[in-house]
């Protein structure tokens, strides 16, 4: 498919959403763990919330800001690219956090552009819990150029990197998506009715992308941190391909580098050689 050029709003950039708060509480957390199949006993008794829970509260915020940049009759073109969460505490029941999201830049590629998002997630008195970094991919459409910011880079190559270090596996049931469409608050239909999704040409319902991340990292907790949520800083993915409801996923991990008490792994999620998640980073606290 030829690109189509299509001017986006550089007005639209570096203007905070308006507020979102969310209260969480023990049964949210404990809905979403059970939602990812997550083995984690914390995350399933609610006590603390499983890393990408962190989406959850930002939901409403996060999406705002790409409908400043980009015009509305190109939305059925964009794909969630990339997710990169910083992580400043782990979210607890009783949390009531308030969170905003500005774009902070878009580009223009040779398959599409990306339009890139800033989210800032507090607590109430302001304490900053977590950053993430949303990068929304519009297929085939050309911007036309560079502007502003992109997200902090994350690249890996596992054809040169070796033998893992660990490996991490996961079942994606065939009920998973109508359990993390209300845990996650996401409501998008091509996760959950199959005619809606073969009318947009996929092959039938598909898992949420942010579901299958969730799902890799309770596989790199499990194996890098002792399943201690509090040690992980960073984590972040590129979506490659799609997942659908009993795929089989394995997540494959390699230990990088170590420095000032922190060590960086780098992670891809496979269905067989057919990788659905590709250049993963964790940070893991010594």
């Amino acid at each position: 498919m030829a690109s189509t050029t299509v001017a986006f709003d550089d007005a639209g950039l570096n203007v905070w959403s308006d507020e979102e708060r969310f209260e969480v509480t023990r049964e949210r957390i404990a809905e979403y763990a059970a939602a990812t199949n997550d083995p984690i006993a914390a995350h399933l008794e609610g006590t603390v919330a499983p890393p990408i829970f962190a989406i959850v509260p930002v939901f409403e915020a996060m999406m705002m800001p790409v409908i400043e940049v980009a015009p509305m009759d190109i939305f059925g073109r964009v794909v969630h690219g990339e997710q990169d969460f910083h992580f400043h505490r782990p979210i607890r029941p009783g949390d009531i956090l308030v969170s905003r999201a500005k774009a902070i830049g878009y580009d223009s590629k040779d398959t599409g552009s990306t339009i890139t998002i800033l989210i800032e997630c507090r607590s109430e008195d302001g304490e900053l819990v977590n950053e993430q970094y949303l990068t929304a991919f519009f297929r085939n459409i050309d911007a036309g150029k560079q502007v502003g910011d992109g997200a902090p880079p994350h690249r890996f190559d596992s054809t040169t990197a070796g033998q893992p270090l660990a490996k991490a596996h996961a079942h994606v049931d065939a009920d998973q998506t109508y359990r993390y469409s209300p845990a996650s608050g996401d409501p998008v239909p091509i996760h959950l009715d199959d005619q809606v999704a073969k009318d947009a040409g996929l092959p039938g319902i598909i898992a949420h992308g942010l579901c299958t991340m969730a799902m890799s990292s309770w596989g790199v907790l499990t194996e890098t941190a002792g399943s201690d949520v509090q040690r992980l800083k960073r984590f972040a993915v590129r979506f490659s391909k799609m997942v659908f409801p009993g795929d089989d996923l394995e997540t494959r991990i390699w230990q990088q580098d170590s420095k000032n008490g922190l060590t960086s792994y780098a992670f891809e999620t496979g269905r067989g050689s057919d990788l659905v998640l590709t250049d993963g980073l964790a940070v893991i606290a010594d």
